[in-house]
């Protein structure tokens, strides 16, 4: 592999400086593929934690600080290149560590890379305004960094997570201070160390493993931060936001979601179908804005679960470096997790429609979960309601557009949604109708949506991330008004 991602990289980066944790402790990672020990890490603390706050800050009184919109843009791009340039790489080791095809961690690497170099590239076009106001002055408004920002990411897509808040952060001017999920680490600290050789000046990234109630807490409680990205469970959102209240700290909050596609019975069902299949098993459906149910008219509702079976059925899974349908889920927790979902769907009668299958060479101790469909699952049922975040979704039928509607918006959540219709006047009428961050009308993700505002409401969260909207939340905004008669 090439030196910059490497095990040897399992480290803190504090400063510009790869080191131990100041307890000496460590955690090891795990191979869900194998269920076979794979890396070592550092276990921070809250010494740690502070000495990156000490650092971030100190970085933007030096050299980064003192870095123009320009160059630091020219950064950005530079580190853009260098991982897509490292993106067979990355996707080798986002499959070790994390359980995911080749095809999608190559993905997730390359969408790494277009967040900075969108970034990059949008370094020097956020602007203030002049305002017209009283006689005599002239008042203008400037977009300046928060100072440290905080960055607490899953497991799930650390690459693609770590792109959009950590690019935009540095895009903005801030010093960041990264957390990522303790089971998933290795392709951040690769990131961090091929941004550091691409020229990121010492303490702009400062990275922190370690688990959530040791460094993650102790970054969300930390006195010298001035933002935080968090994106994971609601549980543990709420947490976060309340000890940053404490410091009256800002948090964008990403928490989740229970997305439904709503089939019409006018849609086009062979466009439809790639899509409804695959945003629910994407990353064996440990991905945020899965979409997790298919909402279908009644007239069609046989049709296309016949459709959707037929698909399920030809899905295989196996190793992440096989390169299959599926790969595992990410731990033995989370697949007694989504076992317990599939235990409740039997106990409730609720009828498997079609499964995956494993593949035989498949390790024993691997955490392998068969993609499954469920059919006829009432809507307030909790298979309906609740964030399984696993190969599984759920047929629920409707009976027209105000059903629909009722059902789509019935859950805690509200992130993503998709709508399946020709009709011109239902497309608008279901995107205002739809409460959520992001609707999709015949089409679900859009490509990744590098360019795209996202973001929750309800239960999801706040705050959006992707595009120059994620710009404007990692700065604050400053108000001049000059007298000069």
């Amino acid at each position: 592999m090439n030196s910059a991602i490497d095990f040897e990289s399992a480290q803190l980066l504090i400063g510009g400086r790869w080191c131990s944790a100041a307890s000496g402790r460590a955690l090891m990672l795990e191979n869900p593929s194998s269920g076979s020990d794979l890396a070592s890490i550092a276990r921070g603390a809250a010494a740690d934690v502070d000495a990156a706050v000490r650092a971030a800050r100190a970085a933007l009184e030096g050299e980064w600080g003192c870095l123009t919109a320009t160059e630091r843009g020219r950064v950005l791009s530079n580190i853009g290149q260098a991982v897509a340039a490292q993106a067979d790489e990355l996707a080798q080791l986002e499959a070790l560590d994390v359980g995911k095809p080749l095809k999608q961690g190559r993905a997730d690497a390359l969408a790494l890379a277009r967040y900075l170099e969108f970034y990059g590239g949008a370094c020097d076009k956020v602007h203030g305004e002049t305002l017209p106001y009283l006689a005599g002055y002239t008042v203008l408004t400037l977009r300046e960094p928060h100072g440290v920002t905080a960055h607490i990411v899953p497991w799930n897509y650390p690459m693609q997570i770590v792109g959009r808040s950590v690019g935009a952060a540095l895009a903005m001017g801030n010093a960041c201070v990264l957390k990522p999920a303790e089971e998933a680490c290795l392709t951040v600290l690769a990131f961090a160390r091929i941004a550091q050789q691409a020229g990121l000046p010492a303490g702009a990234l400062n990275v922190v493993t370690g688990t959530g109630e040791e460094a993650g807490a102790a970054l969300s409680a930390h006195p010298g931060i001035d933002h935080i990205s968090f994106t994971g469970s609601v549980a543990t959102g709420a947490l976060v936001q309340a000890a940053a209240a404490r410091n009256a700290v800002p948090v964008t909050l990403e928490l989740g979601g229970k997305s439904p596609q709503v089939v019409f019975a006018d849609a086009d069902i062979d466009a439809a179908l790639p899509f409804l299949v695959n945003a629910g098993i994407q990353n064996a459906g440990q991905t945020c804005s899965a979409a997790s149910r298919i909402l279908v008219e009644r007239p069609i509702y046989a049709q296309v679960t016949a459709r959707m079976a037929e698909r399920y059925a030809a899905l295989r899974v196996g190793p992440a470096l096989a390169d299959l349908d599926v790969g595992p889920v990410i731990s033995r927790r989370q697949r007694g997790v989504i076992e317990g979902f599939l235990a409740l769907a039997r106990e409730s009668g609720i009828e498997v429609a079609a499964q995956g299958s494993l593949v035989a060479d498949a390790p024993a101790a691997g955490h392998y979960v068969l993609p499954t469909l469920l059919a006829d699952v009432p809507e307030s049922h909790a298979l309906a309601q609740q964030e399984i975040f696993g190969p599984v979704q759920v047929l629920v039928p409707f009976d027209g557009e105000a059903e629909a509607v009722a059902i789509a918006n019935g859950t805690p959540y509200g992130l993503v949604a998709g709508v399946w219709t020709r009709d011109g006047g239902r497309q608008l009428r279901m995107a205002r109708a739809l409460r959520c961050g992001q609707v999709f009308v015949n089409n679900y993700g859009a490509g990744g949506g590098v360019e795209l505002p996202f973001g929750g409401v309800k239960h999801s969260g706040h705050g959006r991330e992707k595009g120059f909207e994620a710009l404007y939340g990692f700065s604050t905004l400053k108000t001049v008004a000059i007298h000069h008669g």
